[in-house]
């Protein structure tokens, strides 16, 4: 606890996070639900815009994807839950109110473990997970005296998932949120794209010098970077210390963040469940899951972080490697893939070309995952060629684009460009022989225990052969030959 004191204020943070479901259609209705590149106010039907006599109907799809994210959140999933009304009024939501889950949440309680940067495991409770439809998306010109409103978003089916106030600092924030991508990813509940607003942060924020009470909260709304979470906490909290420490209260509202700036702004005071009026909702029937259905649900659930992180630490991967890979889907199933069908030095060579040379080669879009990952085979001949010496670390990488793109076969290519390293034969004992007598003081220096004298000597053979020698080899052939 008293790592997390500031100026003596304990600080506390919970976060509400939005979700928004991968579903073709909306929550209430057929329209197409991705408006990424679609026209302003062309992704509508008479439901989005309030129009009187419509009626919602639930889409199936939204509630087996909160199924899984409640599955991959640890979570109780409710047998029967229901829909409330929410009522504000504000241009984006022509209804008035908010068709969303109050009472009876579809999960409940769960958790959540993070990795601090240090490798610190921690775990954050989870309050519920509820179903709700997105609003639309206002928007205010600048230097203009009018607002535009885009309904495209407007019933978008959406999972807030609500964190208990667990979490003390920035780091933890961001780390809590990126965790959370990780699994609405891998559960494939959502894109997850925080650029595409897949995902949105809210942090309520307190500090307090009574770690056993919470102070007035801020809530800070609509964060799309796990940076941006960790900069509004931290800002938040030295704001309201410096405020408390003036003597002046803390005032209970919603805040924005200027990214810019790298502060918080006022924008309205923060509502309570009794503004919103709440009342259940009357044209939607309660969801009604079975244990069977839960079940079934189970089954199809992929690996999650946690389990591909222990299954490729086993594999001699190290936690910062393992981090980069989980950021891509693709790239883990590849690695995935491999860990499971071969041995773990292959596993580690081509893990390792993965997040060196194809990596960059991917970001350049000259190669992509998926051909990497039908390039498996030929990419597993070529891991064994370097393991046998019969290929250099530096020449194989010199073939990873031509094997993954045309499939070659890596030994017929290395054999076409003289790559196949010369080994312990007579042409390489020749060149060692003719090194040594060329460099008559390094090799005595070598014999009087001069170390680095030997590697200028390896240096020599190397460029001798063109860089077909294996440098082991040649060590070996050197200490051997100044031995006689």
């Amino acid at each position: 606890m008293e790592k997390y004191i500031i100026k003596g204020y304990y600080p506390t943070i919970g976060i509400e996070c939005h979700v928004q479901l991968k579903t073709k259609t909306k929550l209430f209705s057929g329209i197409n639900n991705d408006a990424r590149d679609a026209a302003p106010n062309t992704l509508i039907s008479p439901l989005c815009v309030g129009l009187p006599g419509t009626l919602p109907i639930l889409n199936e799809q939204a509630v087996a994807l909160a199924i899984r994210a409640g599955l991959a959140l640890r979570a109780e999933i409710a047998e029967e839950s229901v829909f409330d009304r929410k009522h504000y009024f504000y241009p984006d939501l022509p209804k008035g109110y908010q068709i969303t889950q109050f009472a009876q949440p579809i999960v409940g309680k769960g958790i959540v473990e993070a990795h601090l940067d240090d490798g610190t495991l921690f775990a954050v409770n989870i309050t519920r997970a509820h179903l709700e439809e997105d609003a639309g998306k206002s928007t205010h010109p600048a230097g203009e005296d009018y607002s535009l409103v885009d309904l495209n978003r407007a019933g978008t089916p959406l999972l807030e998932i609500v964190s208990e106030p667990e979490i003390h600092s920035g780091e933890e924030a961001r780390a809590y949120a990126h965790e959370l991508n990780l699994l609405m990813k891998y559960a494939e509940v959502s894109e997850a794209d925080l650029f595409q607003g897949n995902m949105r942060f809210d942090v309520n924020v307190s500090v307090s010098k009574d770690p056993e009470k919470l102070g007035t909260r801020s809530e800070t709304k609509n964060l799309n970077s796990f940076k941006s979470v960790e900069k509004a906490v931290e800002f938040e909290i030295l704001r309201q210390i410096d405020l408390l420490e003036k003597g002046q209260p803390i005032v209970q509202e919603t805040r924005g963040w200027d990214d810019a700036k790298q502060k918080t702004f006022s924008q309205r005071s923060k509502e309570d469940a009794h503004d919103y009026r709440y009342f259940p909702e009357p044209d939607v029937p309660p969801i009604v899951v079975t244990k069977e259905a839960i079940e079934a649900t189970a089954q199809t659930m992929p690996l999650l972080p946690a389990a591909l992180r222990e299954r490729f630490g086993t594999f001699g991967l190290s936690s910062p490697q393992i981090s980069i890979i989980l950021e891509d889907r693709e790239l883990a199933a590849i690695i995935r893939f491999i860990t499971e069908e071969h041995d773990e030095k292959t596993a580690r060579t081509i893990a390792n070309w993965c997040l060196g040379e194809i990596m960059r080669q991917v970001a350049d879009n000259k190669l992509t995952w998926q051909a990497v990952m039908s390039a498996v085979p030929q990419l597993v001949t070529l891991a064994s060629m370097v393991d046998d010496n019969r290929l250099s670390s530096t020449a194989a990488k010199e073939l990873l684009e031509e094997i993954v793109t045309d499939k070659k076969d890596p030994l017929k290519l290395a054999e076409d460009k003289n790559l196949i390293q010369i080994s312990d034969d007579g042409a390489l004992v020749m060149i060692v022989e003719q090194v040594l007598n060329d460099n008559v003081k390094a090799a005595d220096d070598v014999r009087s225990g001069e170390l680095k004298a030997i590697g200028y000597l390896v240096g020599q053979v190397m460029k001798a052969s063109a860089g077909r020698a294996n440098p082991a080899v040649v060590q070996a052939l050197i200490k051997k030959q100044l031995e006689k």
